[in-house]
């Protein structure tokens, strides 16, 4: 088994109050059915869009981490599966796809 990060960007969708919630239930839903398949390793946790980016060897800070809306990462996941096609393949159902977002599937390197 190996393990991969499911990287969400949101980008700039627009929901109504409404929509929101029904998108909230559905992806509470997914989660709920891959947990209880045994393929999430970390849930991870949702981010926020405000945040500082760090760079060069005398440490520059940049407000806002992202140059474009699209560029918005709003979470991951880890998720332990065979391979990169079946982690796409999760990434294929992800809710987040269904409104306008995206999923970056990557996988984790092991650290020695």
């Amino acid at each position: 088994m190996s393990e991969f990060a499911l990287v969400y960007r949101s980008g700039d969708v627009k929901l109504s109050p409404e929509e929101l919630q029904a998108h909230l239930k559905d992806c509470m839903d997914w989660f709920d059915d891959l947990l209880s398949q045994g393929l999430i390793k970390d849930k991870g946790v949702p981010l926020g869009s405000a945040g500082s980016v760090v760079t060069g060897r005398q440490g520059a800070v940049h407000d806002g981490p992202f140059a474009e809306a699209k560029d918005v990462i709003s979470g991951f996941t880890l998720v332990q599966v065979d391979s990169l096609h079946a982690a796409i393949e999760i990434a294929k159902t992800c809710p987040v796809t269904h409104v306008g977002g995206s999923v970056e599937v990557r996988p984790v390197q092991g650290c020695s």
